[in-house]
């Protein structure tokens, strides 16, 4: 009657090795089950999860390639002799991230050994609220007991299973980053972040890169867009900080196609896509060809094959995801769900997986009773122009606190990396949400501009301490530094829809 370990992880990914690797550390029976369907175009990795082979690891890596392109033709303005024209080899580039990415695979392996943590290449499913089905590849069966469950899947990219020849035709970032050879002329449709992302660096390393999005882009971030009643002020419109970003990367040769949405995929005899798509604002129906079609329509929970329902575990039934409450338990006491697959309020970021299980894993082994703060969590967009954030969008602090109570700095600002070498840096900018009542505590912070994740890093420490607009205003700036413009926020402020500009 006893179980075989004392914890198994269903999903390799960070959360679930984070989970996994901590419940060791105590001295537990530890087991980790993970499996990767391949997509449906086959594509296939090792273990890490998403993040470490189709997510952050490669995507920055390949948006480091892109700025390494920019850095080339910024270089002979400062007197670097670069022979033109430059030339990018894809083939080279994957080759080198998918080597990577191979050995942090290896290392995820070498580190679970260590650790005793027990290593099931299988997918699960349940046969019961202790008990774990696994199947290998070939077929081989293997059955798991443990007293404690901890289910991480994760998601997998969704397809617009409604067009004709999405599946069949299209592709997901899930293949992006492991293609052998160049995308060639590539459109990606849908504005999720990886969209962007992938659609930066594309345009970057010198591909010709269409993004096709029917509404607003970066759904989810800050979106917030007042005009000020005074025309004649210096900064007339509080631009959205989405638009921002793409504003900036067709400055840069990224093709928009707004308000539009596909309706059909082709092939070609000559291997080539023809995309059919409806212009909203024409009422118009237009084509073109492409070599590549990346769709970007958001993931999707990876839970049909674990059999939830019979060991109990309840879902919502809308989006598929676990509903965990604050320990992140499911509706089986002993059983667990961490990371992307969790329904309401958890941010779908690498670092709060990771933070996440390894405190479950020291509340179940270690006598801890610390649960996870997904509260001001900051994140950035890679895209070729960086935006940060952490904390509240304006929208969510007038939502929560009324207009009212809402002070909103901000500003326009210029790297000074981009003056010699004349480079637009109409886009960069910075917004700090604030509450106006007593000591002005910062709601969020927004940043759009050069090395943004770095730069929010650095202030997410204060804000999540409780920073207050006086005491960043009385930090003393790194010159010249971008990050030193957040120091310097007094130049402009706005109340509510009313925009106040002072210093021009």
């Amino acid at each position: 009657g006893k179980n075989e370990y004392d914890l198994l992880v269903i999903g390799g990914g960070s959360g679930g090795l984070a989970c996994a690797k901590e419940a060791a550390q105590f001295g537990r029976k530890v087991a980790v089950l993970d499996y990767v369907e391949p997509s449906p175009q086959g594509t296939t990795w090792g273990l890490g999860g998403t993040c470490v082979n189709v997510g952050c690891i490669p995507k920055k890596l390949m948006h480091q390639a892109s700025l390494l392109g920019s850095a080339l033709k910024d270089a002979q303005h400062y007197g670097w002799n670069i022979s033109q024209p430059v030339h990018h080899t894809w083939s080279v580039m994957a080759q080198a991230v998918q080597n990577y990415v191979k050995s942090l695979n290896w290392g995820h392996r070498v580190q679970l050994q260590d650790k005793k943590v027990k290593y099931f290449n299988m997918k699960g499913s349940f046969s019961d609220p202790h008990t774990v089905r696994g199947l290998t590849k070939a077929g081989k069966e293997t059955v798991v007991t443990a007293d404690n469950i901890v289910i991480a899947t994760g998601g997998r990219p969704k397809y617009p299973t409604h067009i004709a020849g999405a599946l069949e035709y299209g592709i997901t970032s899930d293949d992006l980053f492991w293609l052998k050879e160049s995308p060639g002329k590539t459109l990606t449709a849908f504005v999720f972040n990886v969209s962007l992302e992938c659609a930066g660096f594309l345009t970057g390393i010198g591909l010709d890169t269409t993004v096709m999005m029917r509404s607003i882009p970066l759904r989810g971030f800050d979106q917030a867009s007042h005009i000020s009643k005074n025309k004649q002020i210096c900064f007339t419109t509080q631009q959205q900080m989405a638009s921002l970003v793409t504003e900036h990367m067709e400055s840069y040769g990224t093709k928009f196609l707004k308000r539009c949405f596909p309706t059909k995929v082709e092939k070609l005899k000559s291997n080539r896509l023809q995309v059919t798509w409806k212009n909203a604002d024409l009422d118009t129906e237009e084509t073109d060809s492409f070599d590549t079609v990346m769709w970007a329509v958001g993931r999707a929970p990876d839970t049909k094959t674990l059999n939830l329902e019979t060991a109990g575990v309840k879902t919502n039934s809308e989006t598929g995801k676990i509903i965990v409450d604050a320990s992140e338990a499911t509706s089986v006491p002993h059983i667990y769900a961490i990371g992307d697959i969790t329904e309401v309020g958890r941010p779908e970021l690498t670092p709060t997986a990771i933070a996440a299980g390894k405190l479950l894993a020291q509340r179940l082994f270690g006598q801890s009773s610390e649960l996870m703060d997904y509260d001001n969590v900051p994140t950035t967009v890679f895209t070729p122009l960086e935006y940060g954030c952490v904390g509240l969008s304006e929208e969510a602090a007038v939502q929560r606190h009324g207009s009212d109570n809402i002070e909103v700095y901000h500003a326009y600002y210029k790297p000074v990396e981009f003056t010699v070498a004349e480079r637009d840096a109409t886009q960069c900018y910075i917004k700090m949400v604030c509450l106006r009542e007593r000591e002005q505590r910062i709601l969020g912070l927004h940043f759009i501009g050069p090395n943004a994740g770095e730069v929010i890093q650095g202030f997410a420490l204060g804000i999540k301490c409780g920073a207050t607009y006086p005491q960043m205003m009385k930090t003393v700036g790194i010159h010249p530094t971008c990050a030193e413009e957040v120091t310097k926020l007094h130049i402009t402020k706005r109340s509510g829809l009313d925009a106040t500009v002072t210093g021009c």
